[in-house]
């Protein structure tokens, strides 16, 4: 593979890591007003003992679940995408090794 080539793939490569890490962060930031309004209403429906309260509980719960399984995906991603560079940036290296 050319060069150009493999420098092309690795800003490519580059921007959608960049793009990975900003979407983490505002999956952290919702996570994190998941999480307190699961907490909450875990409290209203510990205090208030109706199945109405429960049942928003359990539906806060579920969405705080559902964005920690996004965000691992995002974590799974990155990780990749390092991977990825790294095998890149190796391929570089050789081709300049042998000019």
């Amino acid at each position: 593979m050319s060069r150009v080539v493999l420098e092309r793939r690795l800003d490519a490569l580059v921007a959608r890591r960049r793009d990975l890490r900003e979407e983490l962060t505002v999956v952290d930031e919702q996570m994190a007003a998941l999480a307190e309004a699961a907490g909450d209403a875990r409290l209203r429906a510990l205090v208030s003992e109706t199945p109405m309260a429960d049942a928003e509980h359990r539906e806060a719960s579920r969405s705080a679940e559902a964005m920690g399984r996004h965000r691992a995906v995002l974590v799974a991603d990155l990780a990749a995408l390092d991977r990825a560079e790294d095998e890149l940036l190796d391929r570089l290296a050789a081709e300049a090794a042998r000019r």
